[in-house]
């Protein structure tokens, strides 16, 4: 079971348990309200506390986060390890996996491979994503092992993408434009009034009369955003036949996550990793002479 310290400072000296875990841990009201049907789930200085119970400077709070309930039995499968601590997980996905189970697909996935590597380790842990990826993109995952750390971690990644895309495109830019799911599909997505918002920026770095290498930096989240909005600019991903059609360069589309940096939840530290980009697009970089 995952315990967590806190000291408490002067500004929250005569506060109550649920402000100082609250404002000063950033524990959410949903997490608190399950500690307290946990044993001694809160405790200050080992003694057993209350959310209305008051907190002095120089306490010692511990929390005992409750077990996880398993939704998957987990399944054996390669899983590339980046990084790895007792609040999260980054693992470099390959191309051709899905990241959760879907309806109608009794195919292994990455969340099957990450919880059967923590029942290895001995511990019962859910799979909580905190970026996502298509399944044929590859690249920087990283998962929360506990609920305090998803919450601190949610919407506080910085992640950039390397892609191919189709045609000569030169400079930098920025596209702001709302994306929605297009009338009568489940999946595709496409620019439009009435989509949710999303703001990606793109940076050439080398490029050829046929293909462009670029990097992206996203500061939304939406489905497929990358792929839809290099659409919109007339340069879909090499490969991506839902936003594209050729095939001539890559069997999938040419996406990789290659960078991710956040603020570790225990530590308040800034982690930032890197990941080359795979083999496939790899070799469609260099028979180019481009250099990431």
């Amino acid at each position: 079971m995952r315990e967590l310290c806190y000291i408490v400072g002067p500004e929250y000296h005569n506060a109550t348990v649920q402000t100082f875990l609250r404002r000063g841990c950033g524990v959410s009201a949903r997490l608190l309200a399950r500690l307290k049907r946990v044993e001694n789930g809160i405790t200050a200085d080992g003694v057993h506390v209350r959310s209305v119970d008051r907190v002095f400077a120089g306490q010692r709070i511990m929390l005992r986060l409750p077990r996880d309930k398993l939704r998957i039995d987990g399944t054996e499968l390669p899983l590339s390890i980046v990084y790895e601590d007792a609040d999260v997980l980054v693992v470099d996905k390959p191309a051709g996996i899905a990241v959760h189970p879907s309806a109608g697909r009794g195919e292994p996935t990455l969340a099957d491979a990450v919880v059967y590597h923590y029942k290895k380790q001995g511990d019962a842990i859910s799979f909580r994503p905190i970026n996502r990826l298509d399944r044929n993109t590859s690249g920087l995952l990283l998962a929360a092992k506990n609920p305090h750390a998803a919450n601190l971690l949610n919407g506080r990644t910085k992640k950039e993408y390397i892609a191919v895309v189709l045609g000569r495109l030169e400079g930098e830019g920025v596209i702001e434009q709302p994306i929605r799911i297009k009338d009568g599909y489940g999946i595709t997505r496409e620019v439009g009034q009435g989509g949710k918002y999303c703001l990606t920026r793109w940076r050439s770095l080398a490029f050829d009369d046929r293909l462009s290498l670029v990097r992206l930096a996203i500061e939304t989240g939406r489905t497929h955003q990358i792929r839809v909005h290099m659409a919109w600019l007339g340069h879909p991903l090499a490969g991506d036949t839902m936003y594209g059609d050729d095939q001539t360069f890559m069997t999938r589309h040419a996406l990789h996550c290659c960078r991710l940096e956040f603020i570790h939840p225990s530590g308040r530290h800034t982690v930032t990793l890197t990941s080359p980009p795979p083999e496939d697009m790899n070799r469609l970089i260099t028979e180019r002479g481009w250099k990431l």
